[in-house]
């Protein structure tokens, strides 16, 4: 897709806003999810508001690094979970939930080493040897794989609305919920196909408010009829607001920062709980490492300039570590570089580096404002994952696009793609402890072993007959 907005294109004052508005309504379901699944499994108070306040400085820190080139925005990063868990299952075993605020930040700042190591690294050695290990039949099927690796969340959340019962179930009708999903998914696709100036930019931002709106009606419906099933949409996010009176608090407040929290539970700190932070977290870094590249390459189609060179691997590297430990001491999530952004910029055409900062700056505001951290804590999961089947679609699709030109009759390219398909689609993954190879690393890894040793296996076929080329001109040569 022809870019509408370059990555150095300003828009105008007031389109930014609404683009970088967009920029975080596509983040945000799976940003401030992350707390969310942490606090449901271990009982921990991660605030979802800080998670978008540590999103927000993590980008502004990750686009400092990059001078401004990378237009990506950093969100909380669902592979570093199980590192997380053992952050808090430590920390209540030792009786202090504080220690666990401490575990995320010092397992942040792990990971966070392991990419200034590996950025050090791409400096004196350069990304001739990323390119030779993960050429288009490597990445390409990688990045596929990143988006069907979240097609069963898109398709979960398209079935699925906001209100729960007592067993914390959803009481909507799954149908109704589609029905949802659907006009959302349809009012994006139409608007980035068919759509005139401002609405071809922001297909995000009027899909959702479509499904938004439908849901709410589904939702009055319900609660007038006495019908749960059509209830879709809760509003106990805006109950929260005025449940102890109307005040300060209904329209400001600040979020419970996990430094904070950290500062408290220092007093119980040990090496062994460090250790065990060590070894849960600087694994995941490596793992996370595979997806920054995969990510990255994806961007560069997009943009039609490469990332890995100009600003650099090196930078980018840096970048996404500082920027996710700094994210990490306001909200708890290490962050990565979020595929639902780069599908953002892909679908609307929109790579301006002045949106992502805008998106990023607008994310830390909003994290104070009560009534819209409350909105957008509301929008029902079935209108999300409307959204996301286009995201995440995209991003498959455009991983399949860079495969495009290789030559699939070769049966080293061929089963090159074919072992990270399979194993990418069908979920292989390994965990060791606390420490979980994700489905997106498994399958590029197999596809890295597999196109090394059908090329190896090439290259001694071919040999002799170099040797002889070689021998034949040392003679002319003589």
């Amino acid at each position: 897709m022809k870019l509408v907005y370059n990555v150095q294109d300003k828009p105008k004052a007031g389109q930014i806003v609404i683009f970088a508005f967009q920029q975080l309504l596509a983040i945000m379901a799976a940003t401030i999810a992350v707390p969310g699944v942490v606090n449901s499994v271990t009982g921990s108070h991660m605030q979802p508001s800080a998670a978008m306040f540590g999103a927000g400085v993590g980008t502004i820190v990750y686009l400092l690094f990059t001078k401004f080139k990378s237009p990506v925005f950093l969100g909380s990063s669902f592979a570093f979970l199980g590192s997380m868990f053992s952050a808090f299952a430590g920390a209540f075993a030792m009786g202090d939930e504080n220690l666990g605020y401490f575990g995320l930040i010092i397992g942040a700042a792990f990971a966070g080493l392991v990419y200034v190591i590996l950025s050090i690294i791409v400096k004196f050695a350069g990304v001739k040897w990323i390119n030779k290990i993960m050429p288009a039949v490597v990445i390409g099927p990688t990045v596929a794989i990143i988006g069907l690796s979240l097609a069963a969340n898109a398709v979960g959340d398209a079935v699925t609305g906001g209100v729960k019962n007592a067993e914390g179930a959803a009481v909507a009708n799954p149908y109704v919920a589609f029905i949802c999903a659907f006009v959302t998914m349809l009012v994006v696709v139409v608007c980035s196909t068919y759509g005139k100036k401002m609405a071809k930019l922001v297909p995000f931002i009027i899909g959702i408010l479509a499904g938004y709106g439908l849901a709410c009606f589904f939702t009055i419906i319900g609660i007038t009829t006495g019908k749960p099933e059509l209830q879709i949409v809760s509003f106990e996010p805006f109950k929260a607001l005025v449940a102890g009176g109307v005040g300060v608090s209904t329209f400001v407040s600040l979020p419970q920062f996990t430094f904070i929290n950290a500062i408290q539970g220092l007093k119980s700190v040990n090496p062994g709980y460090i250790a065990s932070i060590a070894v849960a977290f600087i694994p995941v870094a490596f793992v996370v490492f595979a997806e920054h590249i995969a990510d990255h390459k994806n961007l560069s189609s997009i943009i039609e300039k490469d990332l890995l060179t100009d600003p650099g691997l090196s930078r980018t590297l840096l970048g996404d570590g500082v920027g996710s430990f700094a994210g990490a001491i306001f909200g708890g999530c290490p962050n990565t570089t979020y595929g639902e952004s780069i599908g953002c910029v892909a679908i609307t055409g929109n790579a301006s580096i002045v949106t992502i900062l805008c998106a990023a700056i607008l994310a830390i505001v909003v994290s104070f404002i009560s009534p819209v951290m409350a909105f957008l804590e509301s929008i029902p999961p079935c209108v999300m994952g409307g959204v996301c089947i286009t995201l995440y679609g995209f991003i498959a699709v455009s991983g399949l696009k860079m495969i495009q030109k290789s030559d699939l009759n070769d049966n080293a390219n061929l089963f090159t793609v074919s072992v990270i398909l399979i194993c990418g689609v069908g979920g292989l993954s390994f965990t060791f402890g606390q420490i979980t190879i994700t489905t997106v690393a498994a399958a590029l890894i197999l596809g890295i072993i597999v196109n090394l040793i059908l090329n190896k296996g090439r290259k001694k076929e071919a040999a002799p007959a170099e040797a002889t080329v070689d021998e034949d001109t040392e003679i002319k040569e003589d």
